[in-house]
This record gives C-alpha cells, sequence and structure tokens, in this order.
C-alpha cells in the first residue's frame, strides 16, 4: 500500500467510526471510486486500534472510572459510579459479541457485505435516525443510564453487524427513542463503542497476526496514527455541534450515500 492509500483508509475509518455515517459503506465506495485494491486485515485491526484509542483518551474521565470500578463490578458489587458505568457497558456489549461470533461461525457476515445490502440499510437506518431524533421530549442523561436500558441499546447495538447500519447510529438511535438526550445518547454510544472496538480487535487481532510482517507492521502502525487523529477530531467535532445541531445533517449524507451504492449496485 502505498502512504496515500493507507492515509485515505485511516482518515476515512476514523472520521466514520464515530459519526452515524456507516464506515462500512465509505470503506465499500473508495475502491469503487479509485479503483485501490482491499487495504487487508492487518490495516483493518490498525485503524480499529487507533479509533479505541481516541474515544478512550476523549472520554478518559469516564474510561479511568469504569476501569477502577472493573473488579468491583465483577464482584457483583456495583455501588460506585465508576462500577456502575463498567456493568453496564459489560451488559450492553454482551449482544453484539455473541451474535458476532454466530455470524462470524456461521459465514453470513461475509455474505452480507454487499453493496446493495449497505446501500439499503445505509437509507433505512438513517431514515430511522432521524424519527427517533425528531418525537417526544427527551431529558434522561447518563446517571439515569439502568440496566434495563443497557440491554436494550445493547440489543440495537448488535444489529450494526449488518454492514451500513453504523454502530454509533443505531445506539444513538436506541438511546433517542428511549428519551436521552443528544449529546448524551451519542456520550452513552461512545462509551458503549470501547468494549465493543476491542473485541472485535482481539478477534481480527488473532487472525491478522497469522499474516503480518515487518513491512506491513509500519504500515499498520501509520495507518494507526492518522486513524488516531482522525477520530479524535470527528468525536470532538460532532460532540461540540450536538450543543446546537441535530442529527439531521448525518441522515442526509446517509440518503446521497445510499442512494450513490444503490445507483452503483444496480447499474
Amino acid at each position: 500500500m502505498t502512504l496515500f492509500h493507507i492515509f485515505l483508509v485511516a482518515v476515512i475509518q476514523g472520521i466514520t467510526e464515530f459519526l452515524p455515517i456507516s464506515s462500512s459503506g465509505h470503506l465499500i465506495l473508495l475502491p469503487k471510486l479509485t479503483g485501490m485494491a482491499d487495504q487487508g486485515l492487518v490495516i483493518d485491526v490498525a485503524v480499529h486500534v487507533g479509533t479505541l484509542f481516541a474515544v478512550i483518551l476523549y472520554f478518559w474521565s469516564d474510561v479511568r472510572g469504569a476501569l477502577l470500578g472493573l473488579p468491583r463490578a465483577l464482584s457483583g458489587r456495583a455501588d460506585t459510579p465508576g462500577a456502575r458505568l463498567a456493568l453496564l457497558l459489560l451488559i450492553a456489549t454482551i449482544p453484539v459479541v455473541v451474535c458476532g461470533l454466530l455470524l462470524k461461525l456461521s459465514g453470513y457476515d461475509e455474505n452480507m457485505r454487499s453493496i446493495t445490502v449497505i446501500g439499503w440499510t445505509t437509507i433505512i437506518f438513517g431514515l430511522l435516525l432521524y424519527w427517533s431524533d425528531q418525537i417526544g421530549r427527551r431529558q434522561k442523561t447518563t446517571q439515569e443510564w439502568n440496566i434495563t436500558d443497557a440491554i436494550i441499546i445493547g440489543l440495537w447495538q448488535a444489529i450494526a453487524l449488518i454492514p451500513g447500519t453504523s454502530r454509533s447510529g443505531i445506539t444513538i438511535t436506541g438511546a433517542r427513542f428511549l428519551g436521552y438526550r443528544r449529546q448524551e445518547a451519542a456520550r452513552i454510544s461512545m462509551l458503549m463503542s470501547i468494549p465493543t472496538i476491542a473485541a472485535s480487535g482481539i478477534l481480527l487481532g488473532a487472525e491478522a497476526a497469522l499474516e503480518a510482517e515487518s513491512t506491513v507492521l509500519i504500515s499498520a502502525a501509520t495507518a494507526a496514527a492518522f486513524a488516531f487523529l482522525a477520530a479524535l477530531a470527528a468525536l470532538s467535532l460532532m460532540m461540540r455541534l450536538l450543543q446546537s445541531v441535530s442529527f439531521t445533517p448525518y441522515v442526509i449524507y446517509r440518503l446521497v450515500l445510499g442512494v450513490i451504492l444503490l445507483g452503483i449496485a444496480y447499474s
């Protein structure tokens, strides 16, 4: 891979990982528009690691509390804010891990990676995000996040295993339907991404280790750095904009992207 190719893949993944616009749709579109080859598993793992460090840094205060509270949560004592957050994140991650393993073992995960599927899911779940963002009054905060809501949003997150759905988009959708404010819904979604991306990275990393070479590892480190910077910038911008802007611009963008993908699929 050329440095420019690595840069493109990393920046696209970094920006789209946390914005509710589907990273898979963009990564499918990239080779179609440029003729570039697939980046490979090692680079996939690297850019995921980069985005993981970005969200950890941005929400370090919450992450630190959850890490310190994890031993208490595992022992069944969620009696501190950190332990409570750790427990809720663990509960919310279970559905996507279980469903992801089942899909991987069945082989259906590869069957869903078509431009047609991604085009339709980009549009359908974009409209669902718009609906959830518009109806009713939402006042709930992360302090009100509870086990029931963690299970429900965790089930929403499992839907993101369908390419084009957008993990951040579908979890924000679920949180908005449950009554959480825009910034709070995004915050819950971003915190949920940490164990999810980590679990995915471990699974992909085990496979990537088989094809790792010294030259590939240098490219991977470069990709991780680019993805980290892009993800941190995108995350910071989105959280700041949500103070005054709805999710409608992202929905419009998804509709345009979905139409482009379907145009390619049916041409």
